[in-house]
């Protein structure tokens, strides 16, 4: 019975994994050790339930029904486990968090850093992808995203405020290419893009006029991977770029860059930390949610005061 129990906790975390490697990583052992496990699940059931290549796992058709009945009784087991840290003076485990690589650079270092250096008995298994997921399916405790793609049926803990874009370029490119009255005159200057993958296409730039929403595609001088790499480049004259307003304010203060079109970017919902409606939230990202709210208005005075 406990090599059974071995092997389904050791098949769902290659389902949600999708791979040996990662599902070891996951589960704190090596490769061979999952492969071996889930090996010895198949024989046990007289069918396969993966179906493995070079360079990825799927689930075969009996893997996916397995996976689809395992799932729900293995999340009921991780809640009662959870559910006995209660009996602990402090909050402690492993918190899986996903979030990008914007949200770190915004609020994601402070908020993470004095929480570690709070609660002393908890680690963060922190995933930083520009890829949306689905906490659950992926088996994240919860997720740090803007407030405009969280699900409905999440819940949804506010952590920056409304959040403005930015459309800037340095002095020095203006003056050499003129400053665009509106965002569709972006397409006859030096754009310096963001995409949020290899493969993703790049983002189309995102305005309001009078209540309504449009886009426009902007020609890319420069399509980066890295929003801060287009920021640089703009202080040195290359381009304009978008940014969330944020992140190019010490730059705008010391008059590096200058902001344009600001009538058409409208504030949007900012970043929240969101997560599922779940009976038995565990302890520890309980914590984590008393310690977001605490933080947000000890933010906001500061802001305040500033």
């Amino acid at each position: 019975m406990a090599d059974e129990l071995d092997g389904l906790a050791t098949f769902v975390a290659v389902a949600e994994a999708k791979g040996f490697r990662a599902a070891g990583e996951r589960l704190g052992v090596s490769h061979s050790a999952v492969s071996q496990a889930l090996r010895r699940l198949e024989e046990r059931i007289g069918v396969p339930l993966v179906q493995r290549t070079t360079r990825s796992v799927h689930l075969t058709e009996a893997g996916e029904r397995l996976y689809a009945s395992v799932r729900p009784a293995m999340d009921e087991v991780r809640a009662a486990v959870g559910a006995l840290g209660e009996l602990g003076a402090q909050p402690r485990g492993t918190l899986r968090v996903h979030t990008s690589s914007t949200a770190v650079m915004m609020i994601g270092e402070s908020l993470l850093a004095s929480f570690l250096a709070e609660y002393q008995h908890v680690q963060i298994d922190l995933v930083v992808s520009e890829m949306p997921v689905d906490i659950v399916a992926e088996g994240y405790d919860a997720g740090i995203q803007l407030g405009e793609v969280i699900d409905k049926d999440m819940i949804a803990v506010p952590l920056t405020g409304d959040l403005r874009l930015a459309v800037v370029g340095a002095p020095s490119y203006f003056a050499r290419r003129g400053v665009p009255k509106h965002p569709r005159e972006l397409v006859d200057h030096d754009c310096l893009n963001w995409h949020a993958t290899p493969s993703s296409p790049p983002y189309r730039w995102e305005f309001t006029e009078k209540g309504r929403e449009f886009s426009v595609t902007v020609p890319a001088r420069v399509l980066s991977t890295s929003s801060a790499i287009n920021r640089r480049l703009a202080v040195s004259g290359l381009g304009v770029t978008l940014a969330m307003d944020n992140n190019v304010r010490d730059e705008l203060e010391r008059g590096e860059l200058v902001r344009v079109l600001e009538k058409f970017c409208e504030p949007f919902a900012g970043y929240y930390l969101y997560y599922p409606q779940r009976r038995h939230a565990s302890r520890a990202l309980r914590a984590l949610i008393d310690h977001v709210r605490l933080w947000r208005k000890a933010e906001r005075g500061r802001k305040r005061k500033a």
